[in-house]
């Protein structure tokens, strides 16, 4: 069945006096209202539009979620020494490389000796001289006793005055003190050959560990002054067992221990994962950009060397893991009205609609939760909502705004 027109109902609904006027007044009139009409429905959508909401979903599936703190931290060997020179002087020979490998008690480096070695040679002529006092003080000690003894004896018969033989009593304790005087400056004549015989030895430079030479600060024939500080020579370091030094954030820290599980990656091996444990957290902070960060320690063994020093590592301390767990997307958790910890609402289509559901989560990280209870695998939440204006509306008040408004002949 055809239907009429609406340019045709506008026309049944002229009255009867206006059908009698002029073709051209008549379709002037006809024409004035249709462009009213056109008018009204265009503002009606343009206020009130015709809208449709989208739900963005995901689904509830089943997997493993862990949830960590992270920090950046570097890399850097857990037992290093930086070898100095204890003695000043010139450098005169270094007999290793950076990168080689060395042992406990190689020579590395030699002082220049020559000054040492003189000084050694006149402590060792000073200590003879004073040997060599101490035997004459002794014959003179030696015939003193027997003087006194010889003149004590003679007093007992008158043979010698009293004061011959207090003179003769005097001479031994002089001659016994000043041996002794004697004895007393070997003792320290051989204690300062014993120190300058060390300051020689120092000027040869051995390792005090096994290691890797990783740095060398001095160069062969550089001065070395051991007066205004101890002069690095080289640095040995273990490169089979690293150290990781991470900065924690201030509000992290807290939860960190010692013994907890830990995981890092490197910049340049990211697919790669290194686990261990935490050995220790620093308890005096750093200060970085008004920044308060705390130092944990991660100890890992490096038996390929594939971690180096002053690496940077993304650092995982996991605070919690679950395997086969349901998970439900972090966006879809609404805060529950219960106020008990681990509640959450979630928006589950059911038949097309939504439908508020009460869940219970645990483990949760920046992107999942581990789902306890309320949920199941296959169920689909809502993340989020967007509003859409139909196109076919769009389309048509666009027509018809920009028509000439005039009625179609």
């Amino acid at each position: 069945m055809n239907q009429m027109s609406p340019i045709r109902k506008f026309g049944a609904a002229i009255p009867a006096q206006m059908r009698d006027l002029s073709p051209r007044l008549k379709w002037s009139v006809v024409g004035g209202v249709a462009a009213l009409v056109l008018l009204a429905g265009s503002y009606f959508i343009f206020f009130g539009g015709d809208s449709a909401t989208t739900y963005r979903t995901a689904t509830v599936t089943q997997g493993s979620i862990e949830q960590a703190v992270t920090a950046l931290g570097a890399l850097q060997p857990k037992d290093y020494v930086d070898v100095g020179a204890q003695v000043s002087g010139t450098l005169e020979k270094v007999h290793v490389n950076i990168g080689d490998l060395v042992t406990k008690g190689q020579l590395l480096a030699e002082v220049d000796p020559t000054l040492y070695e003189a000084t050694v040679a006149s402590d060792k002529a000073q200590l003879k001289d004073l040997e060599a006092q101490i035997k004459g003080q002794q014959a003179q000690l030696a015939l003193a006793v027997l003087q006194n003894k010889r003149n004590q004896g003679l007093l007992k018969i008158d043979a010698v005055s009293k004061d011959v033989a207090e003179t003769s009593a005097a001479q031994v304790q002089l001659y016994t003190a000043n041996l002794e005087a004697s004895r007393a400056q070997v003792e320290q004549a051989q204690s300062t050959l014993e120190g300058d015989e060390a300051n020689l030895s120092y000027t040869k430079i051995y390792a005090p560990m096994a290691g890797t030479v990783t740095s060398q600060t001095t160069l062969q024939g550089q001065t070395l002054n051991n007066k205004q500080s101890a002069p690095t020579i080289l640095q040995i370091a273990d490169l089979t067992v690293m150290t990781v030094k991470a900065q924690v954030a201030e509000a992290d820290v807290s939860k960190l221990k010692p013994g907890m599980p830990v995981y890092f990656t490197t910049l340049g091996m990211s697919d790669r994962k290194w686990h261990s444990t935490v050995r220790q957290i620093l308890p005096t902070p750093e200060t970085i950009n008004d920044v308060i960060l705390y130092n944990a320690l991660i100890d890992i063994e490096n038996p390929d060397q594939a971690l180096m020093t002053s690496m940077t590592a993304q650092v995982f301390f996991v605070l919690g893991e679950a395997k086969d767990a349901i998970t439900v997307p972090v966006a879809a958790l609404k805060p529950s009205t219960s106020g008990e910890e681990g509640a959450y609402r979630v928006l589950v289509m059911a038949n097309g609609r939504p439908k508020m559901t009460e869940i219970t989560v645990g483990l949760q990280n920046r992107i999942s939760a581990q789902v306890l209870s309320g949920l199941k695998v296959g169920d689909v939440v809502v993340t989020g909502t967007q509003s859409a204006t139909s196109t076919t509306q769009r389309s048509s008040n666009s027509s018809r705004i920009g028509s000439s408004g005039g009625p179609p002949l």
